[in-house]
């Protein structure tokens, strides 16, 4: 199933403070609300705090899903990767979101905010946000990552 339109939690180290504003402007108009993680300064934060936050919300259910945000991603996804139950997916363009969501019932959005490729933030959540899990087979392979 897509996600429902409700509470999106969103973090960036503070290499990417400026994608999760302008993810938060894309995602408000369409309804969600969207709690940002990032830190209160431009002073470096600790990308494992950030993601602990996020997943956090998702896990008590004050979020439906979440975004990180790190310089490569790969801190990101490995951090997320720790919380139970969490299914984080490092992805750099839309077809990678929507198999993350079809085939493997991702609940967190890792991406990169420097490379290796431009990308399409945009694109990318929009992808990911309205892909439905296609469950079978595909639901006893992510039963088997628990």
């Amino acid at each position: 199933m897509t996600f429902q339109i409700g509470t999106i939690a969103i973090g960036s180290d503070h290499r990417a403070r400026e994608i999760v504003d302008s993810l938060a402007a894309h995602l408000k108009p369409l309804g969600w609300t969207v709690h940002k993680h990032y830190g209160d300064d431009a002073d470096s934060v600790d990308y494992p705090c950030i993601a602990n936050e996020v997943t956090g919300e998702i896990v008590s259910g004050d979020a439906i899903c979440g975004v990180l945000i790190c310089g490569s991603g790969i801190g990101m996804s490995m951090a997320a990767n720790k919380t139970d139950d969490i299914r984080a997916a490092l992805v750099h363009e839309p077809v990678a979101a929507e198999m993350s969501r079809r085939h493997n019932d991702a609940n967190v959005l890792c991406m990169a905010a420097n490379g290796p490729m431009n990308s399409d933030y945009n694109a990318i959540i929009d992808t990911w946000l309205t892909t439905d899990f296609e469950g079978g087979r595909h639901q006893r392979r992510v039963e088997l990552m628990r």
